[in-house]
């Protein structure tokens, strides 16, 4: 049983394992050893070979107690296979920590060729851990450069310049035995670029080629350089190049060039071709024109210019004049906003019925103007400000604003918290579903239009029900037709519109067999649904007055909150987070799918584990830096960037979406697709379980649901919780 283990870890990582039965076993094994060692240090191994020689090697990792580690930390030994500067030929990836099934020591058979091989370990926050093994031929170490000639040919005069073009062709050889990795070459004053072929030079004039090899040790040979001329072959031609030039930039009401002009300069000839522009910028030396020249210094300029061609024949000076002045003062500073609410209050200082916000900016200091003003109200997306706001939903409310100016300048949110209460001859709306999402979205299908509130104080989104099981699509089709009718009659929407929603909803597949079982709600708000869940590990999670559970607002520590109830194979999970880290940070934290249960399992002693290393981690974090994987990510298998995850700024409820069909998972935000991931193995570091009733060491086919909590820095909360079987 131990050796089927073994031979099934090593196949994973793709190297060499035990021959079935009836095959010749080999009679030998590597005689070389080479061992890498780790701790509790996250910036290096505690030790690593350097040095190392071609042929069978064993690869010992060992990260336990014995080597230094103490907290249990796991790390793993990576060989990079995607830099072209180093091997790619060896393909090892180990996760070893003192709590697996080896106590933290693993090995591996690998054959080692000449040349440099990257390592390094793939956990996030832990790839500073890295180093080079250089691998040299049997016999010693190669420390001998490699060597390097020149060879130019061509037709040439009597003087031995070179008529028409000259060619250089460089050679190298290693007798260090490593081989020649690469050559490199700069012509005259131009960067150091790959060889790869014969250079041809036929610009007329004197020129000098400068070139060096590497072996593949990392040797470099002393720089050397060639020199010869080009000059042009005979010709009848005796006319001058056609020259002309152009001046851009940003200009002001005087035609004068704002910070800085760019010149272009262009050349043309049929008869032996252009050899070589130059130019002079006021009273300066005539020099090479390689490029457009940026002229930054405030005044009045004259570049002069003019062209040779290959017969030698020189156009006539020409020229441009420009002046350039300073750029007006930018307007860096933003708008400053206030902000009132009127209405009538009561004893409490609540507002009875309804509260009116009033939102104001003015950009005196910066002087560019307001460009709009923009508010979200309790934590749902910036609209739009045209008009007081008029709250009366009963409850608690936060009504965050700010304003850009015509420079683009944006005020920092503040916000103003008030509360509505009951009276007034207002009742509360009593709408079918909570949905502030922008725009109509029907299951998956984005309509485009405005998600307004209506008459009744409901959003559209919320009397659509597209969460509701339907028996068939046309009883669906018939309910969103009739709230269309009565939102045209009402003036919400229009015509259009109103066709964009029924497309929308047709599209959606809502009431089709297979497409719309209905969602389960597994928490509602509700100290009962609440109640159902279990927390395991360390950190906490509270139930709060709004119908919402924030992580990290008692307790440290790392941990998570399952709901044991059942399992799911294929579903759409729903529901909504808010980023509340404190200060200037980020919360960090997950939605934890398809792990086994917590307890009577090998992790038992660390519950929150379980999930991680046996499940799948859909990350929340939209920091800009520390780990690379963002919202969205699968974690430690597929990586998002903030880029596409459509980050929404702190304090505001995101829709998430997690759709896993088999082992295809697609990842929502706010109604937009951020990930897709295929489950077939390519993880960057958890290796495949043994135990794991998955296929193809894939994880789980099914599992359990969980929230992450990080730590007290990291507080999110969650709501809206359902899901439903696909």
């Amino acid at each position: 049983m131990l050796t089927a283990l073994v031979a099934v870890l090593l196949l994973a990582l793709g190297l060499q394992t035990a021959p079935a039965a009836g095959q010749p076993r080999p009679q030998t094994r590597a005689a070389q050893v080479l061992t890498w060692t780790a701790g509790d240090d996250i910036t290096q191994y505690t030790s690593a070979p350097a040095t190392a020689v071609a042929g069978e090697a064993t690869i010992v990792f060992e990260n336990s107690e014995a080597t230094g580690n103490t907290t249990g930390m796991p790390h793993t030994l990576t060989f990079v296979t995607s830099d072209p500067e180093y091997n790619n030929d060896v393909q090892l990836n180990i996760l070893a920590n003192p709590y697996d099934d080896q106590g933290g020591r693993h090995t591996a058979q690998v054959t080692l060729t000449p040349g440099r091989y990257l390592y390094h370990c793939t956990i996030p926050g832990h790839t500073q851990m890295q180093g080079v093994l250089v691998v040299t031929e049997p016999g010693g170490s190669d420390t001998t450069a490699p060597e390097v000639s020149a060879e130019v040919s061509g037709t040439t005069d009597d003087q031995g310049a070179y008529v028409g073009s000259a060619r250089v062709t460089l050679t190298a050889t290693d007798e260090g035995g490593s081989g020649v990795d690469r050559i490199e070459y700069a012509l005259d004053d131009d960067v150091w670029q790959p060889y790869t072929a014969p250079v041809v030079v036929d610009r007329v004039g004197a020129h000098t080629l400068l070139y060096r090899a590497w072996d593949a040790a990392g040797n470099v040979s002393q720089e050397k350089q060639v020199e010869f001329t080009v000059v042009a072959p005979p010709s009848d031609d005796t006319t001058p190049p056609e020259t002309s030039a152009t001046v851009t930039g940003e200009q002001d009401d005087d035609g004068a060039y704002l910070g800085m002009a760019t010149v272009t300069v262009s050349a043309s000839d049929t008869g032996s071709g252009v050899n070589s522009i130059e130019y002079a910028l006021d009273d300066g030396a005539w020099q090479p024109y390689t490029a457009p020249v940026m002229v930054h210094q405030e005044g009045a300029h004259i570049v002069r210019y003019r062209a040779t061609d290959k017969a030698g024949n020189v156009s006539a000076e020409k020229q441009v004049e420009f002046t350039v002045v300073a750029p007006p003062v930018q307007d860096t500073t933003p708008p400053v906003t206030g902000v009132s609410v009127e209405g009538t209050r009561n004893s409490d200082r609540a507002y009875i019925g309804r509260a009116t916000v009033t939102v104001t900016a003015t950009d005196d200091e910066g002087g560019s103007g307001v460009e709009r003003i923009e508010y979200s109200l309790d934590g749902g997306p910036y609209l739009a400000y045209t008009a007081p706001v008029v709250v009366d939903r009963v409850g608690a409310h936060t009504l965050a604003y700010r304003a850009t100016d015509k420079a683009g300048n944006t005020s920092e949110p503040l916000t103003v918290s008030f509360t509505v209460a009951a009276g007034g001859g207002v009742p509360a709306p009593n709408c079918p579903e909570w949905d502030e999402r922008l725009t109509v979205v029907v299951g998956t299908v984005d309509s485009g239009v405005p998600n307004r509130v209506t008459n009744n104080r409901c959003r559209i989104n919320e009397l659509i029900e597209d969460e509701k099981e339907w028996t068939s699509q046309a009883l669906f089709l018939k309910h969103v037709d009739t709230v269309l009718d009565g939102l045209l009659a009402e003036g919400v929407v229009d015509r259009r519109e109103a066709r964009a929603i029924t497309d929308a909803a047709r599209r959606s597949g809502i009431g089709k067999p297979g497409q719309n079982t209905g969602y389960r709600t597994i928490f509602d708000g509700t100290e009962e649904s609440f109640a159902r869940w279990e927390h395991v590990g360390g950190g906490s999670f509270s139930l709060g007055p709004d119908g919402s559970i924030t992580s990290g607002t008692e307790k440290d520590g790392l941990g998570m909150l399952w709901f044991p109830q059942r399992t799911w194979g294929d579903f759409s999970l729903r529901l909504q987070w808010r980023d509340d880290a404190p200060g200037d940070g980020n919360a960090n934290s997950g939605v934890l799918v398809r792990f086994p249960w917590v307890h009577d399992h090998p992790l038992e002693s660390r519950p929150e584990w379980v999930a991680i290393e046996y499940g799948h981690e859909v990350q929340v974090f939209d920091q800009p830096d520390g780990d690379l994987y963002k919202t969205g990510s699968i974690y430690g298998f597929d990586r998002v960037g903030l880029a596409g995850a459509g980050v929404t700024p702190k304090g505001t409820w995101n829709d998430y979406e997690i759709r896993v069909v088999g082992q295809h998972y697609e990842v929502y935000r706010n109604g937009a697709l951020i990930n897709e991931f295929d489950n077939i193995g390519g993880q960057e570091f958890y290796p495949p379980r043994e135990d794991d009733p998955g296929t193809d060491g894939r994880r789980y086919a099914a599992g359990y649901i969980g929230l992450q909590v990080h730590s007290t820095s990291d507080v999110v909360s969650f709501r809206n919780i359902r899901i439903k079987e696909l």
